[in-house]
């Protein structure tokens, strides 16, 4: 094994300007997440499919594209082995928008060399790490070596709007023993995520004149022509302020040792108030403040731990809006309501144990390179996700860079190859290899 890895790692460093170049090949494709943003040119995440399986096809594996959306494909590509050790890669390969072209160093979509990095969108988020996954397999080959186990590439879209692409493929292909998602990780290994939901709470008013405000606020003998409101803009208020109380109260009561305190949160993103509500919760009428607003629609990001499951956070959550609903009369009456998955958006939480043998091939390839092996919890959410839902052990382990989703978006040349050769070992480690 050290010293296949170490013929290996050789040609990694022989052959660094290929990775490179591809990396800055696919950077060069604009492929912008259309649900984001429409464009001439701009939405190419076929074209990069297409390049990725030109690649994939000269390594001599097979390859499947297919469309989640119209024009949209996830690539999927294998190289036949024992199931048994069979291995998983992933990675995104839609971006985020550039935002304006003029607040760039250079144009973002050129994929320049520079001080050492490569720039451009996509650069670190996460095309490099693409790109990582399927030079590292190529090493192995080109240096003599097969894979006992199957290897699965699965080059997905739609990551950055929900993770449709790698729900689909994560649901519809040959599952495999453990996962890798190459997602920007700093070197450092990732075996847990939290979970994810979008929620929607929608606290019901009532319409009136604004003019009978007062007669709501202070007693007053109602009449049938000034029937008060019941403003959902107040008592949306106070729903916020008991939300930061649920947020601290899980801060501190809730842990996971590979993330840092408080990452679970709540954070109320949207906040739509007015009067007549659609079939969605939000009002239909948002420009008239003489009319008392009889919904509140609050859309809350929420984040929960590793070690908790959708369905227990979901009935927690739940739990608290009835508690608050039951200290107001008129609610009592008129409870909120609940609306889960917001744009079918559901990330399950990820929570590979530390010894699982997948993470362990991770920490051992960066040993063998004389590197340090940090062990953290993902603060965001990935396409690990999608895996973990289906019963699919995945760790998240990638290259360093800066500014994803920002101005001068780069990733360095340095940490592709590195990350290409940590990915060989857990290759080699899980997969296991012979000669070809």
């Amino acid at each position: 094994m050290k010293q296949a890895f170490e013929k290996i790692c050789a040609l990694i460093d022989a052959e660094q300007d290929w990775a490179i170049r591809q990396s800055q090949a696919i950077v060069r494709i604009p492929s912008v997440n259309p649900k984001f943003q429409l464009g001439e040119g701009l939405n190419r995440e076929a074209d990069v499919q297409a390049h990725l399986a030109g690649l994939l096809e000269e390594m001599g594996l097979g390859t499947h594209r297919y469309d989640v959306f119209p024009g949209r494909p996830n690539l999927i590509a294998s190289l036949p082995g024992e199931d048994e050790r069979s291995l998983m890669l992933n990675g995104h390969i839609d971006v985020v928008p550039a935002g304006e072209a003029a607040a760039w160093s250079m144009p973002p979509f050129s994929g320049e060399l520079a001080d050492g990095c490569l720039w451009g969108r996509g650069a670190t988020d996460m095309k490099s790490g693409v790109i990582a996954m399927i030079a590292a397999l190529r090493a192995i080959l080109r240096a003599g070596y097969r894979p006992c186990g199957r290897v699965d590439i699965h080059s997905v879209v739609d990551e950055e709007a929900g993770g449709f692409g790698a729900i689909h493929a994560a649901a519809n292909f040959p599952k495999c023993r453990a996962g890798i998602i190459t997602e920007t990780t700093y070197g450092r290994i990732l075996p847990a995520e939290g979970g994810l939901e979008w929620v929607r709470v929608v606290i019901p008013g009532r319409a009136a004149h604004s003019a009978w405000r007062y007669t709501g606020l202070y007693p007053q003998a109602d009449a049938p022509s000034r029937t008060p409101g019941v403003s959902a803009v107040d008592l949306g208020a106070r729903f916020l302020m008991a939300l930061g109380e649920l947020e601290r109260d899980w801060a501190m009561n809730k842990s996971h040792p590979l993330l840092p305190p408080g990452m679970n949160t709540l954070h109320a993103g949207v906040v739509r108030a007015g009067a007549f509500a659609g079939p969605d919760g939000v009002p239909t009428m948002m420009e008239n403040p003489a009319i008392t607003p009889d919904c509140c629609a609050i859309d809350i990001d929420l984040k929960f731990l590793p070690n908790e499951k959708s369905a227990d956070v979901r009935a927690e959550f739940e739990a608290f809006v009835n508690r608050f609903a039951g200290n107001y009369v008129w609610l009592k009456e008129n409870p909120p309501q609940v609306i889960w998955e917001l744009g079918g958006l559901h990330f399950e939480p990820m929570n590979t144990p530390v010894e699982h043998p997948l993470v362990q091939s991770l920490v051992s390839g960066r040993k063998a390179l004389g590197l340090k092996a940090d062990i953290a919890g993902f603060i965001a959410v990935s396409d690990a996700a999608h895996y973990a839902a289906q019963g699919i052990p995945c760790a998240i382990y990638g290259c360093s860079g800066n500014n994803a989703h920002g101005i001068d978006e780069y990733v360095t040349l340095d940490s592709i190859t590195e990350t290409t050769k940590v990915l060989a070992y857990s290759i080699m480690t899980c997969c296991g290899i012979q000669g070809l």
